[in-house]
């Protein structure tokens, strides 16, 4: 895709933009997986190394995983465990976007101009303005690819932060909030069915999440042992991270 972004023909400025987008990607979502892997084996779970599935998609992925081979005990590992992966993520996502922003530029939109509008989160729309100003009337903002690799990180990010069942979000609200946060859960599910109106992709989350992934969350083992105010912090982080990373139409024509 970056190489794609790059226009024009085949050349070494054409495969660097490909690597420009293709490293910087890999880079977010290995670190969000090995954030999981080193969480899970500092409390001696049992858990992989991060696995990449390549795709023929827009972005050459479905993204990575790791497979958890054991339950987990009790809240503040479950805490651990699912904050490690989209806060480490998001971590290196910023610096990854600062970067692109800083090759990125603004193009005026020429009249019968036909493309994919890639929608705006608190955190980009933010970012876009402190680093580039507002964009001249008549513009919009063409992103570079390692600033187009941080856009899909981050939307990954808050994917991953949703507040439902098995996903990191639902790990999260679950140790801040035990058996009260399936309430939690139920709402946001419900509330990508009306988003579907704006951009058909929740309609299929909502269906994957629904049959695959399950709303409700899984109780733990112990389910008596307190979360403490340092899990607590880092619970609300994630919840903010989510906030300013959520985009409510990420694409449009």
């Amino acid at each position: 895709m970056g190489a794609v972004l790059q226009g024009g023909k085949v050349s070494f400025h054409w495969y660097l933009g490909g690597l420009k987008f293709s490293i910087p990607l890999m880079l977010i979502l290995g670190v969000h997986e090995m954030g999981h892997y080193i969480a899970s084996r500092r409390h001696d779970i049992d858990a992989t190394l991060p696995y990449f599935i390549p795709a023929p998609t827009i972005i050459g992925t479905f993204g990575a995983f790791i497979k958890i081979r054991e339950p987990i005990v009790n809240r503040r590992e479950l805490m651990d465990v699912g904050a490690a992966g989209p806060l480490a993520g998001f971590v290196v996502a910023i610096p990854v976007l600062i970067w692109g922003l800083f090759t990125s530029h603004f193009v005026p939109v020429k009249e019968g101009f036909y493309g994919i509008k890639l929608g705006n989160s608190i955190l980009m729309w933010l970012a876009s303005r402190i680093i580039l100003g507002n964009p001249p009337a008549g513009s919009d903002l063409f992103l570079s690819p390692p600033a187009f690799a941080a856009w899909i990180g981050l939307f990954v990010t808050s994917l991953n932060l949703l507040p439902i069942g098995q996903l990191d979000g639902g790990h999260i609200i679950y140790a801040l909030m035990g058996e009260r946060s399936r309430r939690i859960s139920w709402i946001v599910f419900l509330a990508l069915i009306p988003l579907g109106f704006f951009w058909k992709g929740w309609v299929f989350w909502a269906s994957v999440i629904f049959f695959f992934l399950g709303i409700k969350h899984p109780i733990t083992l112990d389910i008596f042992e307190p979360l403490d105010k340092k899990r607590k912090i880092i619970g609300y982080i994630s919840i903010f991270v989510f906030i300013i990373t959520f985009i409510p139409v990420p694409f449009s024509q």
